[in-house]
Protein backbone atom coordinates (compact mmCIF):
# COMPACT_ATOMS: atom_id res chain seq x y z
CA UNK A 1 0.00 0.00 0.00
CA UNK A 2 1.16 3.53 -0.75
CA UNK A 3 0.76 6.26 1.84
CA UNK A 4 2.27 9.06 3.87
CA UNK A 5 2.88 9.92 7.51
CA UNK A 6 2.66 13.40 9.03
CA UNK A 7 4.11 14.05 12.49
CA UNK A 8 5.51 16.78 14.77
CA UNK A 9 8.85 18.05 13.48
CA UNK A 10 11.26 20.65 14.83
CA UNK A 11 12.41 21.86 11.40
CA UNK A 12 10.61 24.64 9.53
CA UNK A 13 8.50 23.27 6.65
CA UNK A 14 9.22 23.93 3.00
CA UNK A 15 7.03 23.50 -0.07
CA UNK A 16 6.90 19.73 -0.55
CA UNK A 17 5.61 18.02 -3.69
CA UNK A 18 3.23 15.15 -2.82
CA UNK A 19 1.69 13.54 -5.89
CA UNK A 20 -0.44 16.15 -7.67
CA UNK A 21 -0.27 18.73 -4.86
CA UNK A 22 2.22 20.93 -3.07
CA UNK A 23 2.00 21.10 0.72
CA UNK A 24 4.13 22.36 3.62
CA UNK A 25 6.42 19.75 5.09
CA UNK A 26 9.93 18.41 5.62
CA UNK A 27 10.60 14.92 4.28
CA UNK A 28 12.16 12.48 6.77
CA UNK A 29 12.40 15.10 9.52
CA UNK A 30 13.19 13.58 12.97
CA UNK A 31 10.03 12.99 15.03
CA UNK A 32 9.57 15.33 17.97
CA UNK A 33 7.87 14.02 21.12
CA UNK A 34 6.93 10.70 22.68
CA UNK A 35 3.67 8.85 23.46
CA UNK A 36 2.04 10.70 20.58
CA UNK A 37 -1.58 9.94 19.62
CA UNK A 38 -2.15 8.41 16.18
CA UNK A 39 -4.89 9.30 13.69
CA UNK A 40 -5.41 7.20 10.55
CA UNK A 41 -7.16 8.57 7.44
CA UNK A 42 -9.34 6.76 4.88
CA UNK A 43 -10.11 8.49 1.57
CA UNK A 44 -13.28 8.37 -0.53
CA UNK A 45 -14.05 6.50 -3.77
CA UNK A 46 -11.18 6.80 -6.24
CA UNK A 47 -9.31 9.06 -3.82
CA UNK A 48 -5.77 9.05 -2.53
CA UNK A 49 -3.79 9.48 0.67
CA UNK A 50 -3.27 13.23 0.19
CA UNK A 51 -6.91 14.16 -0.26
CA UNK A 52 -7.17 15.45 3.32
CA UNK A 53 -3.64 16.76 3.72
CA UNK A 54 -4.83 19.92 5.44
CA UNK A 55 -6.43 17.88 8.23
CA UNK A 56 -3.23 15.85 8.54
CA UNK A 57 -1.09 19.00 8.68
CA UNK A 58 -3.31 20.56 11.35
CA UNK A 59 -3.15 17.46 13.53
CA UNK A 60 0.61 16.96 13.07
CA UNK A 61 1.29 20.58 13.97
CA UNK A 62 -0.68 19.97 17.18
CA UNK A 63 1.30 16.89 18.23
CA UNK A 64 -0.41 13.98 16.47
CA UNK A 65 1.06 11.34 14.21
CA UNK A 66 -1.18 10.99 11.14
CA UNK A 67 -1.05 8.14 8.61
CA UNK A 68 -3.00 7.82 5.36
CA UNK A 69 -2.95 5.24 2.57
CA UNK A 70 -4.27 4.62 -0.92
CA UNK A 71 -6.84 1.81 -0.63
CA UNK A 72 -5.52 -0.69 -3.21
CA UNK A 73 -8.95 -1.67 -4.60
CA UNK A 74 -10.46 1.82 -4.45
CA UNK A 75 -7.84 4.44 -5.23
CA UNK A 76 -7.73 6.24 -8.55
CA UNK A 77 -3.95 5.85 -8.42
CA UNK A 78 -4.01 2.08 -7.96
CA UNK A 79 -3.29 -0.31 -10.82
CA UNK A 80 -5.54 -2.95 -9.24
CA UNK A 81 -8.56 -0.73 -8.55
CA UNK A 82 -11.87 -2.63 -8.80
CA UNK A 83 -14.70 -0.12 -8.17
CA UNK A 84 -17.33 -2.49 -9.55
CA UNK A 85 -16.41 -5.22 -7.07
CA UNK A 86 -17.92 -4.91 -3.59
CA UNK A 87 -14.52 -5.96 -2.26
CA UNK A 88 -13.53 -2.34 -2.94
CA UNK A 89 -15.76 -1.57 0.06
CA UNK A 90 -15.41 -4.64 2.24
CA UNK A 91 -11.59 -4.74 2.13
CA UNK A 92 -11.24 -1.12 3.24
CA UNK A 93 -11.45 -1.75 7.01
CA UNK A 94 -8.79 -4.44 6.71
CA UNK A 95 -6.55 -1.97 4.86
CA UNK A 96 -6.78 0.43 7.81
CA UNK A 97 -6.20 -2.32 10.36
CA UNK A 98 -3.01 -3.22 8.48
CA UNK A 99 -2.01 0.44 8.50
CA UNK A 100 -2.44 0.62 12.28
CA UNK A 101 -0.48 -2.62 12.67
CA UNK A 102 2.35 -1.11 10.62
CA UNK A 103 2.36 2.18 12.49
CA UNK A 104 2.58 0.37 15.85
CA UNK A 105 5.20 -2.21 14.92
CA UNK A 106 6.79 -1.57 11.51
CA UNK A 107 7.12 2.19 11.22
CA UNK A 108 10.69 3.19 12.16
CA UNK A 109 9.43 5.58 14.86
CA UNK A 110 6.64 3.33 16.15
CA UNK A 111 7.99 3.66 19.70
CA UNK A 112 6.95 7.32 19.63
CA UNK A 113 3.25 6.40 19.33
CA UNK A 114 0.92 5.77 22.26
CA UNK A 115 -0.94 2.58 21.19
CA UNK A 116 -3.80 3.41 23.56
CA UNK A 117 -4.59 6.70 21.80
CA UNK A 118 -5.71 6.00 18.23
CA UNK A 119 -8.26 7.98 16.24
CA UNK A 120 -9.81 7.66 12.79
CA UNK A 121 -10.82 10.17 10.10
CA UNK A 122 -12.78 9.07 7.04
CA UNK A 123 -14.60 10.76 4.17
CA UNK A 124 -17.34 9.27 1.95
CA UNK A 125 -16.44 5.59 1.51
CA UNK A 126 -13.81 6.35 4.13
CA UNK A 127 -16.71 7.19 6.45
CA UNK A 128 -18.21 3.77 5.73
CA UNK A 129 -14.78 2.32 6.50
CA UNK A 130 -14.67 4.03 9.87
CA UNK A 131 -18.17 3.01 10.90
CA UNK A 132 -17.25 -0.61 10.21
CA UNK A 133 -13.95 -0.36 12.08
CA UNK A 134 -15.56 1.02 15.24
CA UNK A 135 -18.08 -1.82 15.37
CA UNK A 136 -20.72 -1.08 12.74
CA UNK A 137 -22.23 -3.77 10.50
CA UNK A 138 -24.12 -2.51 7.44
CA UNK A 139 -27.17 -4.31 6.12
CA UNK A 140 -26.13 -4.80 2.51
CA UNK A 141 -29.58 -6.18 1.68
CA UNK A 142 -30.89 -2.62 1.94
CA UNK A 143 -28.65 -1.68 -0.98
CA UNK A 144 -30.65 -3.94 -3.30
CA UNK A 145 -33.43 -1.33 -3.42
CA UNK A 146 -31.09 1.22 -5.03
CA UNK A 147 -28.26 -0.65 -6.71
CA UNK A 148 -25.39 1.39 -8.16
CA UNK A 149 -25.97 1.63 -11.91
CA UNK A 150 -22.63 2.68 -13.37
CA UNK A 151 -21.17 0.29 -15.99
CA UNK A 152 -19.29 -2.68 -14.63
CA UNK A 153 -20.80 -2.54 -11.14
CA UNK A 154 -21.59 -5.98 -9.74
CA UNK A 155 -22.33 -5.12 -6.11
CA UNK A 156 -25.96 -6.19 -6.05
CA UNK A 157 -25.24 -9.38 -7.97
CA UNK A 158 -22.56 -10.19 -5.40
CA UNK A 159 -24.87 -9.36 -2.47
CA UNK A 160 -27.62 -11.62 -3.84
CA UNK A 161 -25.12 -14.46 -4.19
CA UNK A 162 -23.51 -14.00 -0.76
CA UNK A 163 -25.30 -12.46 2.24
CA UNK A 164 -22.31 -12.73 4.59
CA UNK A 165 -20.37 -9.61 3.57
CA UNK A 166 -21.19 -7.66 6.74
CA UNK A 167 -20.15 -10.58 8.93
CA UNK A 168 -16.65 -10.52 7.47
CA UNK A 169 -15.98 -6.80 7.91
CA UNK A 170 -12.96 -6.01 10.06
CA UNK A 171 -13.51 -4.19 13.37
CA UNK A 172 -10.65 -2.64 15.34
CA UNK A 173 -11.17 -1.83 19.01
CA UNK A 174 -7.86 0.03 19.14
CA UNK A 175 -9.66 3.03 17.63
CA UNK A 176 -10.87 5.24 20.48
CA UNK A 177 -12.55 8.12 18.57
CA UNK A 178 -13.73 8.69 15.00
CA UNK A 179 -14.50 11.62 12.71
CA UNK A 180 -16.89 10.57 9.93
CA UNK A 181 -17.50 13.02 7.05
CA UNK A 182 -20.42 12.51 4.61
CA UNK A 183 -20.35 8.70 4.88
CA UNK A 184 -21.10 6.52 1.88
CA UNK A 185 -23.75 3.82 2.39
CA UNK A 186 -24.72 5.46 5.67
CA UNK A 187 -28.36 4.52 5.12
CA UNK A 188 -27.34 0.85 5.26
CA UNK A 189 -26.33 1.16 8.93
CA UNK A 190 -29.42 0.35 10.99
CA UNK A 191 -29.72 0.84 14.75
CA UNK A 192 -29.04 -2.86 15.18
CA UNK A 193 -26.02 -2.58 12.91
CA UNK A 194 -24.56 0.24 15.00
CA UNK A 195 -25.44 -1.10 18.45
CA UNK A 196 -21.85 -2.17 19.15
CA UNK A 197 -20.33 1.27 18.52
CA UNK A 198 -19.08 2.62 21.84
CA UNK A 199 -16.50 5.26 20.88
CA UNK A 200 -17.25 8.99 20.51
CA UNK A 201 -18.08 10.09 16.96
CA UNK A 202 -17.95 13.49 15.30
CA UNK A 203 -20.26 13.23 12.27
CA UNK A 204 -20.29 15.74 9.42
CA UNK A 205 -22.81 16.01 6.59
CA UNK A 206 -22.98 18.11 3.45
CA UNK A 207 -26.17 20.00 2.68
CA UNK A 208 -26.52 18.68 -0.86
CA UNK A 209 -24.63 15.38 -1.00
CA UNK A 210 -23.16 14.18 -4.28
CA UNK A 211 -21.20 11.35 -5.91
CA UNK A 212 -23.79 8.81 -4.76
CA UNK A 213 -23.91 10.10 -1.19
CA UNK A 214 -27.13 11.65 0.13
CA UNK A 215 -27.56 13.92 3.16
CA UNK A 216 -29.81 11.15 4.46
CA UNK A 217 -26.80 8.86 4.80
CA UNK A 218 -25.28 10.89 7.62
CA UNK A 219 -28.72 11.65 9.09
CA UNK A 220 -29.46 7.92 9.31
CA UNK A 221 -26.14 7.27 11.04
CA UNK A 222 -26.83 10.09 13.49
CA UNK A 223 -30.25 8.66 14.38
CA UNK A 224 -29.01 5.10 14.71
CA UNK A 225 -25.81 5.49 16.72
CA UNK A 226 -26.45 4.32 20.30
CA UNK A 227 -24.81 7.47 21.71
CA UNK A 228 -25.61 10.84 20.16
CA UNK A 229 -22.70 11.99 17.97
CA UNK A 230 -21.30 15.48 17.61
CA UNK A 231 -23.36 16.02 14.44
CA UNK A 232 -22.77 18.93 12.05
CA UNK A 233 -24.55 19.76 8.77
CA UNK A 234 -22.55 22.28 6.72
CA UNK A 235 -24.82 24.86 5.02
CA UNK A 236 -24.60 25.27 1.24
CA UNK A 237 -22.01 22.50 0.95
CA UNK A 238 -21.64 19.69 -1.54
CA UNK A 239 -20.06 16.31 -0.93
CA UNK A 240 -16.55 17.30 -1.98
CA UNK A 241 -16.44 20.29 0.37
CA UNK A 242 -14.72 18.02 2.91
CA UNK A 243 -11.74 17.44 0.64
CA UNK A 244 -8.80 19.82 0.99
CA UNK A 245 -9.12 23.13 -0.88
CA UNK A 246 -7.80 22.74 -4.42
CA UNK A 247 -4.84 24.64 -5.77
CA UNK A 248 -4.58 25.45 -9.49
CA UNK A 249 -2.52 22.36 -10.33
CA UNK A 250 -4.85 19.93 -8.58
CA UNK A 251 -7.87 21.61 -10.19
CA UNK A 252 -6.31 21.04 -13.61
CA UNK A 253 -5.51 17.43 -12.71
CA UNK A 254 -9.06 16.48 -11.71
CA UNK A 255 -10.53 18.42 -14.63
CA UNK A 256 -8.30 16.52 -17.05
CA UNK A 257 -9.56 13.29 -15.48
CA UNK A 258 -13.15 14.41 -16.12
CA UNK A 259 -13.98 15.09 -12.47
CA UNK A 260 -14.09 18.90 -12.09
CA UNK A 261 -16.80 18.55 -9.43
CA UNK A 262 -14.10 17.56 -6.92
CA UNK A 263 -12.91 21.17 -6.89
CA UNK A 264 -16.24 22.87 -7.64
CA UNK A 265 -18.42 24.27 -4.84
CA UNK A 266 -21.85 25.89 -4.74
CA UNK A 267 -22.07 29.61 -5.40
CA UNK A 268 -21.23 31.45 -2.21
CA UNK A 269 -19.48 28.52 -0.54
CA UNK A 270 -15.88 29.28 0.43
CA UNK A 271 -14.03 25.99 0.88
CA UNK A 272 -10.89 27.66 2.20
CA UNK A 273 -12.84 29.50 4.90
CA UNK A 274 -14.82 26.36 5.75
CA UNK A 275 -11.67 24.31 6.23
CA UNK A 276 -10.32 26.80 8.73
CA UNK A 277 -13.03 25.84 11.18
CA UNK A 278 -13.47 22.26 9.93
CA UNK A 279 -9.81 21.45 10.58
CA UNK A 280 -9.93 23.26 13.93
CA UNK A 281 -13.06 21.39 15.04
CA UNK A 282 -11.61 18.03 14.01
CA UNK A 283 -8.51 18.86 16.05
CA UNK A 284 -10.60 19.92 19.05
CA UNK A 285 -12.57 16.66 18.90
CA UNK A 286 -9.46 14.50 18.88
CA UNK A 287 -7.88 16.58 21.64
CA UNK A 288 -10.99 15.96 23.74
CA UNK A 289 -10.93 12.20 23.30
CA UNK A 290 -7.29 11.24 22.80
CA UNK A 291 -4.79 12.06 25.54
CA UNK A 292 -1.69 13.97 24.47
CA UNK A 293 0.65 13.16 27.33
CA UNK A 294 3.74 13.28 25.13
CA UNK A 295 3.03 16.14 22.77
CA UNK A 296 6.01 18.35 21.96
Amino acid sequence: MKGAVWYPCAEAPSDLKIGPISAPGTKDCPVMGNKLPLVVISHGAGGWFGGHHDVAETLANAGFVVAAIDHPLDSGRSKIRRPGDIASMTERPTDIKRLIDYMLSGWPDSSRIDPQQIGFFGFSRGGFTGLALIGGSPDFQLLLAHCPTYPGNHWCEQIRNDSTFAQSLTHDRRIKAAVIADPGLGAEFTANGLKDVTVPVQLWASAFGGDGVSPEDAATVSRNLPTKPDYRVVPNSGHFAFMAPCDAEFTRTVTNFGEPEICTDANGFDRVAFHRYFDADVLAFFRSHLAQTGQP
